[in-house]
């Protein structure tokens, strides 16, 4: 038995506990499902167990997503007080009752955990869990999770490989189901070959967002191996999906051309390239600036022979020119940033973050670029907003 006290200013009293509640010492508390109907109730729990703890082996994914988001705060160099205090928090486990800024952290820390360390036992049903909870957001709240990724894309290096499939993933999702009017099959097998396309690499990819010396001939090698290789991990892992294993193998083809005429495995490869590319471009390295989101947006919308990219046009008309999560600045020389898609490409919903002056708004200021006074007038490179929003203040504005 192992003991892990749990955070109990997020017990829901009123509501079923999501896993068995035990004492300090062992002694069990309540079963799962017992109702803590009021703070008397919760008190009379504490007088009896000293402190209110979970066994990890009886509470499931609320101890995974405790351990991720422990992940996220180490990787954030967060104090050693602060992570030594950490409790576990109750009722999270399914992510399905928010989509705010917690959540997606803990998403974040707790993909970067799973795609690192493959090779564990449930490997397979945690990554369609993972898939699950992110096409979830996608269906629920698509200009939050775009808004969400793109924004944390733009500023992490640390945790790059994981946010970057993500991502790709929600990013193909939406535009399968949105714009090229994929069955939810379809749809679900895409998301689950884009979160999984760099397993094979993804600690190679976090060290290389962070590496400033030349790139060594190992790890040439194995960028250029990295589908096969992930490909192979797999059907090792007892992935036996053959679209979903086509899409993977072959996501850094290169071939221009329309989708009609391709496998649905090669549609969904081009589709993740496509997405891929976007997704880099606007992410920072330790050696580069990432690239505004227009010009990321250029750069899918045509192919290799600079010629429109039926997959990437239909990035393009799913997300907008200026997808939510990015800056852009208005008529009116202000700086906003784009919370989510509007009824034009060019006019998403925003909110002032720095004024004319280039001064820090404070409280976020609305602007509708519909309007001819405040229409956008260009991308901003994340570089020149030195100003640091967390999730939590954005994320209700959409």
């Amino acid at each position: 038995m192992k003991l892990v006290a749990i955070d109990i200013d997020t017990i829901r009293l009123g509501h079923p506990l999501p896993f068995v509640l035990r004492g300090a010492n062992g002694v069990l508390l309540a079963n799962k499902g017992y109702v803590i109907r009021d703070r008397d109730d919760l008190s009379s729990l504490l007088a009896r167990g000293a402190e209110l703890c979970v066994d990890t082996e009886e509470s499931g994914d609320s101890y995974r997503t405790y351990l991720a988001q422990m992940q996220h705060m180490l990787l954030a160099q967060a104090p050693l007080g602060q992570i030594a205090s950490m409790k576990l928090p109750v009722g999270q486990d399914s992510g399905r009752s928010s989509d705010g800024a917690s959540d997606w952290l803990a998403l974040q820390a707790r993909a970067t955990q799973l795609l690192r360390v493959p090779d564990s036992d449930d490997f397979p049903q945690r990554l369609l869990n993972l898939h699950e909870r992110l096409q979830w957001h996608c269906e629920q709240a698509p200009d939050a999770a775009l808004l969400a990724l793109i924004y944390l894309t733009g500023q992490e290096t640390r945790m790059y490989s994981a946010t970057h499939a993500m991502l790709v993933a929600c990013v193909c999702m939406l535009v399968a189901r949105e714009t090229l009017g994929w069955k939810p099959r379809q749809v679900a097998r895409l998301g689950q070959a884009a979160l999984s396309m760099n397993v094979a690499m993804t600690m190679l990819q976090d060290q290389l967002a962070l590496q400033t010396d030349p790139l060594t001939a190992a790890q040439i090698n194995a960028i250029q191996d990295h589908a096969l290789h992930s490909e192979a991990l797999l059907q090792r892992m007892g992935m036996a999906d053959p679209v979903w294993l086509e899409a993977v193998r072959h996501h850094h083809s290169r071939t221009p051309g329309p989708l009609a005429d391709r496998s649905e495995g090669i549609q969904m490869a081009r589709l993740i390239q496509r997405a891929d590319l976007f997704g880099a471009r606007i992410a920072p390295r330790a050696t580069r600036a990432p690239m505004v989101a227009t010009a990321a947006m250029q750069a899918s919308y045509y192919d290799e022979q600079r010629q429109v990219d039926e997959a990437g046009a239909a990035l393009v008309k799913t997300l907008g020119v200026y997808p939510p999560g990015t800056f852009v600045r208005l008529a009116t020389q202000e700086v906003a940033l784009v919370l989510r898609r509007g009824a034009s490409a060019a006019a998403p919903g925003v909110a002032v973050v720095l004024n004319r002056e280039g001064m820090p708004t404070g409280e976020l200021i609305r602007r509708d670029t519909a309007q001819p006074q405040w229409k956008v007038s260009a991308a901003v490179a994340r570089q020149e907003v030195r100003l640091q929003l967390p999730l939590e203040r954005l994320l209700p504005l959409v």
